[in-house]
């Protein structure tokens, strides 16, 4: 049985192929690991990074909405993630 499903299946899903799918999902995860490491610094120095954490949260979630396809499969609003 081919495992390529496994591969395709949630991309095709939001619209996306296997590699646009890839680099949107490593975009997304590269930015919430640099505002994660943002968030600590601003824990040690309160005064660096004070809205960085918030901004980037509400750009991520602007972006995944702004991306959001119709699944024809499911009939639900999926995301670009």
């Amino acid at each position: 049985m081919p495992t390529t499903h496994l591969f395709a299946d949630h991309p095709a899903s939001v619209g996306e192929s296997y590699a646009e799918h890839l680099i949107t999902a490593a975009g997304f995860g590269t930015r919430l690991v640099l505002t994660g490491l943002a968030c600590i610094v601003h824990a040690l120095l309160p005064f660096l990074f004070v809205k960085t954490g918030s901004q980037q949260i509400a750009a991520l979630y602007d972006r995944m909405v702004a991306n959001r396809r119709h699944n024809p499969v499911t009939g639900a609003l999926d995301f670009c993630i």
